[in-house]
């Protein structure tokens, strides 16, 4: 290797023909004609898209509107009846004060609620029998019955009608009192309330057909004047709270009772619409049980004691003409605890009765046991004829006459019929069926067998009593066990004529006795009443 002088100009070295051949091979431009490679000139930035801003702005735009628009549009409409309503709206509480409050009437045009002249903010009631209907006004207490439910509607405020109360701000007269014209029969109101005098109980009658309250009273009540009385309304409702005769409870609509042998007609839809029973069905050991008794797991089921038919098994007609608790108990089981619950909710047991007044539900079991929410096959055989945990509402109870009369079609309870606006605006309140409870032969059949309870040879010896003279009539009796040395409740349910029903009613006789005591007569006295015919 040649040293090289310090300081001379360094020579480069060869090319390498390996390295040179990688090159051109990298870089074709050098091999073909020796052109050097062109950079591509920098490129101008191109202005910023702005499509997509735009689009992004214009959808929130329009959710920010969509959303305005539908917070108008749910408290403009949707929740215009609730604002106009709300008691702490100020155009209420001038309402309240300052309003004509409209006229509650009967259905043959009489007065059962109106303002005292020359005080428009104090009412009046000239029929204290109408006060489980019509309720009270007060500037103490408030509102009950009627005059609570359509409180919006008499004072002007609400509507029936829903596009009232979205233009009322834009009218010049806000306020528009309304007339309930209901369907209470007041003269037959005050019959019932007079037959049950100072006895606890309720009295409902029902127009099949419609569901139209034509009486619903309650014993003992109140004087709703003394309630609205400014000066002595305090002491007397504190008397009324005071009291043990619970007379601030409407026992027609919330009253709770053991139903005894009215309830046999819910265990016969049930058993029938199942097809559990027919109408033909007999139980062999039956006879035999009237004096042994029917045992069930270690209980036995008694009848009560009589002399008609005991001599051979019992069909559904001649069970239910004298009320036979074995037939019933025997049937109940054979229907079983599910199917009893479900048929009796289509009459709409388990859960409030929808109407105009508080209801308190009606059940068939307290719930919760081993056995389909029954604790035991003893508890569904006592079920079956109405004991256990069975507890009904008079209101309840009316329906269930109501819906047999009317082929097995329930209406819903209705106590108006229209309401008079000022302005001469009329809004009916037409019939509204609940459910198709039963099929209508399952109705005729036990439509026969009720008619056979108060007219057949022996069941006039229970229920006789209900009997409209010369009108077919169709009931049933019962007779309600409480334990102890407690008397009975008496109790009814029926209606009439039975081959064109046109009321139909339940009567409870709190501790009334036996049902032919007490409810059977109050309750064929009423219908005939009703119907015109002297009793």
């Amino acid at each position: 290797m040649t040293e090289q002088a310090v300081g001379a100009p360094r020579v480069p070295a060869p090319l390498d023909p390996k390295r040179l051949r990688v090159r051109l091979h990298v870089s074709p431009r050098l091999r073909f004609g020796g052109a050097t490679p062109r950079v591509a000139p920098p490129q101008p930035k191109s202005p910023p898209r702005i499509a997509g801003s735009l689009l992004r702005l214009s959808l929130a735009l329009a959710l920010m509107y969509a959303t305005l628009g539908g917070g108008l549009l749910y408290w403009q409409v949707m929740q215009a009846r609730a604002l106009t309503t709300d008691a702490l709206n100020p155009i209420v509480l001038a309402a309240a004060r300052d309003a004509p409050r409209g006229t509650i009437f009967a259905s043959n045009g009489k007065v059962l609620a109106d303002n005292v002249a020359g005080n428009q903010r104090q009412r009046e009631y000239p029929y204290e029998v109408a006060a489980p209907v019509v309720g009270y006004r007060s500037a103490i207490f408030g509102t009950a019955g009627l005059e609570k439910t359509y409180d919006s509607e008499l004072t002007g405020l609400g509507s029936l009608n829903g596009g009232d109360d979205l233009l009322r701000k834009f009218q010049s007269q806000q306020y528009n009192p309304t007339d309930l014209h209901t369907s209470l029969d007041i003269d037959l109101q005050q019959a019932a309330a007079d037959l049950l005098g100072d006895q606890h109980g309720a009295v409902v009658a029902i127009e099949p057909s419609s569901g139209r309250i034509l009486a619903l009273v309650d014993s003992p009540t109140y004087d709703p004047n003394r309630i609205v009385d400014p000066d002595q309304g305090r002491k007397y409702v504190a008397s009324l709270q005071e009291s043990t005769d619970s007379p601030l409870l409407n026992r027609a609509t919330q009253g709770l009772y053991v139903p005894g042998s009215v309830f046999k007609i819910v265990t016969a839809t049930a058993a029938l619409s199942s097809g559990a029973i027919t109408s033909d069905t007999t139980y062999p050991d039956q006879p035999g049980e009237i004096d042994t008794g029917f045992l069930v797991d270690g209980f036995r089921v008694h009848d009560f004691p009589r002399k008609v038919q005991t001599d051979h098994p019992l069909n559904f007609d001649e069970a239910t003409e004298v009320s036979d608790n074995i037939w019933f108990a025997h049937a109940g089981l054979a229907t079983g605890p599910q199917n009893l619950i479900e048929w009796a909710a289509r009459y709409g047991f388990g859960q409030r009765i929808p109407f105009e007044l508080p209801t308190s539900p009606s059940q068939v079991t307290g719930g919760g046991g081993p056995y389909d929410g029954f604790r035991d096959r003893v508890e569904l055989a006592n079920a079956a004829y109405g004991q256990a945990e069975v507890l009904v509402t008079p209101l309840q109870m009316a329906m269930v006459a109501a819906t047999i009369a009317n082929h097995g079609l329930e209406m819903k309870p209705m106590l108006v019929d229209y309401l008079q606006a000022s302005d001469g605006t009329v809004t009916q309140i037409g019939p509204q069926a609940l459910s198709q409870v039963c099929d209508p032969g399952v109705a005729s059949t036990i439509a026969q067998a009720m008619q056979q309870a108060v007219e057949g040879q022996y069941g006039k010896i229970f229920a006789g009593a209900a009997k409209v003279p010369g009108v077919p009539t169709a009931g049933k009796s019962g007779t309600a066990q409480l334990g102890g040395d407690a008397a009975p409740h008496s109790w009814f349910i029926g209606y009439a004529p039975a081959d064109a029903p046109t009321i139909a009613i339940a009567v409870i006789v709190e501790g009334g006795g036996a049902g032919a005591q007490r409810a059977v007569p109050m309750a064929g006295e009423l219908m005939s009443r009703y119907l015109g015919v002297k009793p």
